[in-house]
């Protein structure tokens, strides 16, 4: 009877919802282990695809290490030619043998040192080169992943991939691949000095590959696992950061310091534990190595000792042969410190390789259809729309044709459908079914920046980034100047407040636009939406966080705002929703009700009870 699985935790980055309860234990070792197959092959590729263009580069380095090796390896036989041959030279008033093996032996030192410095500078700034350009891709790429993906995948494993997993890679190739080649060029190079030296104390030496292979293996497997883990808890922790961070007012206004922390401990715990278990398997590993490297030694010695007093070995070849087993099994130290951090660059490269295979949902056209002059007519034919297979429909299959130059206001309840039909309009999401056309367009087919200059989104968040008033508003159109911001800024009533501040249009705004208040905030987005002059605006609550007095500007603005182009404006505000010239109700992605604010204020359906229920309210 197969073992069944009751839970399995899952990684962090996995988002196919995968539930392992209920299959037999084997199975999921194999598809466990056949995954992980992979994903090492993925991030190989990677690594292959980041190398590539220093091919030239790497081949001149593997050049300097093999030479530089083949330097170190004449030492020991400078000392052994030393004492079977210079000293008993010297001691017959011949000197000059002996000198001749000690300025060898000091030439090689300086040559090695040399050939060292250039290789570490050479390879340094490989791996320099390599890191940018794999930042590089990780940033664009996080760029240009959808909102859909963004909204799974949190902010903190992105900057896991971008900081964490990047420093682990940087290691593998400044320290990593360096102990690598030197390791396996010492290992080959004094295996073959030794058969010359001498063969029978040479394959006792060469004896202990058995178990040292199978040793190695060991360490690989359990290495890989456990580095795996530890790369999976610190992307947790980071996230877990960069949450407590981002919500520091939300956490201290409901004194939740105290949960945080348990959960930052529980983390660290975890990360704490999977770091211990790659070390006490990098310590059995090279424990063992060392007690098969101590008894071939010991048995060298031994055996050495006795050919020596038998005359069958000279003693500079005995003292050159411990030298040389010495070093011998001093690269397998290396070797696990290189998998040590191999494994761990692997399950860094198997996270950003990933990330960086992920697709968009939102996809780019290979051959975009050119909108031309935009009118901004807007029409919805038979869209359907739901998030994911396994969500509910938002949208049942619906047509709504808005002209060019219209403003209609979306109404309805939490839940219904309005910031959805907005995210379409907006191509942040594609629709499930049917088409969103711009001026009989398929937004499907239009080139993202086009798309972006036609139809621009303003949200109740009103990201603002670190910089001046004037940089943030011209974040509509980079190319504007600065006479053109500050008209911008007055269209839409802004202008005062602005110059009301320490530095006016150049004081900075801070991290998030935290110098400014929240109704501030939408007053520069509104600018900065009708600087870019798009033909389609989107406004998703944007007036959620003004005060009554700016509300009355923001009114007053948006009639400038709004002329002459197409508008969808989603609001709870009713004094804002009045300004359209339509009003659809929404209900369960249905539009339940349209027509201008007076024809549905007159009437008896729902716009006109929450018509009512707001007059109520100002009263």
């Amino acid at each position: 009877m197969s073992a069944v699985v009751e839970d399995v935790p899952q990684d962090e980055d996995a988002r196919s919802g995968q539930d392992w309860r209920g299959v037999a234990a084997e199975d999921v070792e194999e598809i466990t282990h056949a995954t992980g197959v992979l994903l090492q092959a993925r991030s190989r590729r990677l690594l292959g695809e980041l190398l590539r263009p220093h091919s030239r580069a790497a081949v001149l380095a593997l050049v300097i290490v093999v030479v530089e090796n083949l330097v170190a390896l004449a030492g020991p036989l400078l000392i052994a030619a030393a004492i079977d041959r210079g000293v008993p030279a010297a001691l017959d008033g011949r000197p000059a043998v002996l000198a001749w093996c000690v300025g060898g032996y000091a030439a090689c030192g300086l040559v090695a040192t040399l050939l060292r410095f250039t290789f570490v500078r050479l390879t340094g700034r490989i791996g320099q080169d390599v890191l940018l350009v794999l930042r590089e891709r990780i940033f664009r790429q996080a760029q240009r992943l959808s909102v859909a993906f963004h909204e799974t995948y949190t902010s903190g494993k992105v900057i896991s991939r971008a900081t964490s997993d990047v420093d682990s890679l940087q290691d593998l190739l400044e320290e990593g691949l360096d102990g690598l080649l030197t390791s396996l060029l010492s290992v080959v190079g004094i295996s073959v000095v030794l058969l010359y030296l001498d063969l029978p104390l040479a394959l006792v030496v060469l004896s202990g590959f058995v178990p040292l292979y199978l040793l190695t293996r060991w360490f690989r497997r359990r290495s890989a696992r456990a580095y795996r883990s530890t790369r999976g808890a610190i992307a947790q922790i980071i996230v877990q950061f960069v949450e407590t961070m981002n919500g520091i007012r939300a956490v201290q206004a409901f004194r939740r310091e105290k949960r945080n922390a348990g959960i930052m401990g529980a983390l660290n715990a975890r990360f704490r534990d999977a770091n211990t278990e790659a070390m006490g398997v990098m310590a059995a590993f090279t424990s063992l190595v060392r007690v098969i490297g101590n008894l071939s030694l010991a048995i060298i010695l031994a055996w050495g000792a006795f050919r020596v007093a038998g005359g069958q070995l000279e003693l500079g070849v005995l003292a050159a042969f411990t030298l040389y087993v010495r070093r011998f099994y001093d690269p397998f130290d290396q070797l696990a410190m290189f998998t040590n951090t191999y494994a761990s660059a692997t399950a860094a490269l198997e996270k950003i390789s990933g990330l960086l295979e992920e697709e968009p949902t939102v996809r780019e056209p290979e051959d975009p259809a050119p909108l031309g002059d935009v009118r901004g007519a807007v029409r919805f034919d038979g869209v359907g729309f739901r998030y994911s297979e396994t969500t509910p429909v938002v949208l049942p299959p619906f047509d709504l044709t808005v002209p060019a130059g219209q403003t209609v206001a979306l109404v309805g309840a939490t839940g219904a459908g309005k910031s959805t039909i907005a995210k379409l309009v907006a191509r942040f999401y594609d629709p499930t079914s049917g088409a969103v056309r711009l001026d009989g367009v398929d937004l499907r087919s239009v080139a993202d920046a086009e798309l972006r200059r036609a139809v621009v989104m303003v949200t109740q968040e009103n990201f603002l980034f670190d910089g001046s008033v004037a940089d943030n508003i011209a974040l509509g159109r980079p190319s504007a100047t600065r006479a053109e911001v500050e008209a911008a800024a007055r269209a839409v009533g802004a202008d005062a407040f602005i110059r009301a501040l320490p530095e006016g249009y150049d004081t900075d705004v801070r991290k998030r636009g935290g110098r400014l208040s929240a109704g501030q905030r939408q007053m520069v987005a509104f600018a900065r939406a009708f600087l870019a002059d798009p033909a389609v605006l989107v406004l998703d609550e944007a007036t959620s966080s003004l005060d009554v007095p700016t509300e009355r500007l923001v009114q007053d603005a948006l009639e400038t705002v709004l002329a002459d182009r197409t508008a969808f404006i989603i609001a709870h505000r009713l004094s804002t929703v009045l300004i359209a010239d339509r009003v659809l109700v929404v209900d369960g992605g249905r539009v339940v009700e349209d027509g201008t604010p007076k024809e549905l204020i007159g009437g008896r359906g729902r716009f006109a009870a929450l018509h009512t229920a707001w007059r109520e309210s100002l009263a």
